[in-house]
C-alpha cells in the first residue's frame, strides 16, 4: 500500500477550500495542514476541513518536514514567490491557474522546479470534465483530421469576481477577464488540438464595464462583495487572433461583462470532422461512407473534475504517471497571454 502524501494548502479562500474538498476524495492523499494570512479564517477553515495543523506565514508551512507537497492558492501576484519558494523547501508543487503574472516569472518558476527535482502541475481543471477528455481521445485517434480552425468563446453577461478587490487590481492580478478566464479555454484548445506552437497574435482587450464600479449591476458575485473604494485596471472583453505558423488560426472571445448571453465552449475544425467542448453535445460533424454524418460521442456525465485533477498529481508524486498539465505548457500559455496584451497595447499583429 501506497503511503498518503502529506499536503498543505496556501490560501483558505474559495479556491484553497475547493481544494480541501476535493484531496478529502484522494484516497492517498492526507490534508496535514493549511495557511493564511487572515487568522479567524484560518481558524475556520481549519475546523471546516478537520485540519489540525496551521500556519499564518507559508515560509512555516514549507519548513514543516512532514508536508511533501503543496497547494498554492494565493493572489495571481503570489504564485511565483511561493511556487519557487516552495520548491527551495523540497515540496511538490500544485499550483492554481494561471501560472503567474507573465511569461517571464513563469520561466523562473520553472526553473526552479528543475533544480528541485519536485514536480510542479498546473490547475488547468477544465481538462478534466469528461467531454473534454473523450474529443481529446477523438482528436489524438485521428477522428477530427488535420485541424485547421479553432474558435474559443467565453461570455459571462455579468461576471466581474471580486470588483475592487485584488481580481480587478492588475498589479495583483496580471490582468482581467484575459488572465482569469479564458486562460483555461485557450489551454484547453491548445491541449485538446495538440497544438502547442503559437507564433503570432492580433487582439484587443476593452475595459467598458468594471469602471466607475458604482454603475456595475450584477446578479452575484465570486469573491464579492464589491469594494468599491478599490481598483479596477483590467480589461472585462478580449478578443482576437491567433496564428500557429502557417497550420491553423485560433479566434477568441472572452469577455467578463458584456451585453450577450453567456456562452462557453471551443469548437475545433479539422479536414475530416468538427466538435464542440463546453456546450454538452460532443458530436463529431463528419462524413461516413461518403455521406454526412453525425457521431455522437458517449462520456460519463459527473466528475469532480479538482478531485481528478489532484488525485493524478497525487500519483504523479507516487510515480504512477504523469502530472495533469506541465510547467512547460505553462509557458506556452503565458508567453500567448503576454502577446495578446502586447498586440492590444501597440494596435498591431506581434510575435509570441
Amino acid at each position: 500500500m501506497s503511503k498518503k502524501i502529506r499536503i498543505g494548502i496556501i490560501g483558505m479562500g474559495t479556491i484553497g477550500s475547493v481544494h480541501a474538498n476535493a484531496y478529502a476524495k484522494v484516497a492517498n492523499a492526507e490534508l496535514y495542514a493549511v495557511c493564511d494570512i487572515l487568522p479567524d479564517r484560518l481558524a475556520e477553515k481549519a475546523k471546516l476541513h478537520n485540519v489540525g495543523k496551521t500556519y499564518v506565514k507559508y515560509e512555516d508551512l514549507l519548513a514543516d518536514p512532514k508536508i511533501d507537497a503543496v497547494s498554492v492558492c494565493v493572489p495571481n501576484h503570489m504564485h511565483a514567490p511561493i511556487a519557487i519558494a516552495a520548491f527551495k523547501a523540497g515540496k511538490h508543487v500544485m499550483l492554481e491557474k494561471p501560472m503567474t503574472l507573465n511569461a517571464e516569472l513563469a520561466k523562473k518558476i520553472l526553473a526552479a522546479r528543475g533544480k528541485s527535482g519536485k514536480l510542479l502541475q498546473l490547475g488547468m481543471v477544465w481538462r478534466q470534465t469528461p467531454e473534454a477528455e473523450v474529443v481529446k481521445e477523438a482528436v489524438d485517434a485521428g477522428r477530427l483530421g488535420e485541424i485547421y480552425q479553432i474558435r474559443v468563446k467565453l461570455i459571462r453577461r455579468r461576471g466581474i469576481p471580486g470588483l475592487g478587490g485584488w481580481f480587478t487590481t492588475k498589479a495583483m492580478s496580471g490582468g482581467g477577464g484575459l488572465i482569469d478566464i479564458a486562460v483555461h479555454f485557450l489551454d484547453l484548445a491548445m491541449w485538446s488540438s495538440g497544438l502547442w506552437n503559437p507564433t503570432k497574435v492580433s487582439a484587443k482587450t476593452y475595459s467598458k464595464f468594471g469602471s466607475p464600479m458604482e454603475d456595475y449591476h450584477y446578479v452575484s458575485m465570486w469573491a464579492g462583495p464589491p469594494k468599491l473604494d478599490g481598483t479596477f485596471d483590467v480589461d472585462d472583453y478580449a478578443t482576437g487572433l491567433v496564428r500557429f505558423g502557417d497550420k491553423a488560426t485560433l479566434v477568441f472571445e472572452v469577455a467578463w461583462a458584456c451585453n450577450a448571453k453567456d456562452e462557453a465552449y471551443i469548437e475545433l475544425l479539422g479536414d475530416k470532422g468538427g466538435v464542440k467542448v463546453g456546450m454538452g453535445d460532443t458530436t463529431i460533424l463528419t462524413e461516413v461512407d461518403k455521406r454526412i454524418a453525425d457521431v455522437h460521442l458517449t462520456y460519463v456525465q459527473e466528475r469532480d473534475r479538482f478531485a481528478a485533477e489532484l488525485e493524478k498529481f497525487v500519483a504523479a508524486i507516487q510515480g504512477k504517471g504523469e502530472v495533469a498539465a506541465s510547467g512547460e505548457e505553462g509557458v506556452i500559455t503565458m508567453r500567448l497571454l503576454d502577446a495578446i496584451y502586447k498586440s492590444s497595447e501597440k494596435n498591431a499583429e506581434v510575435n509570441v
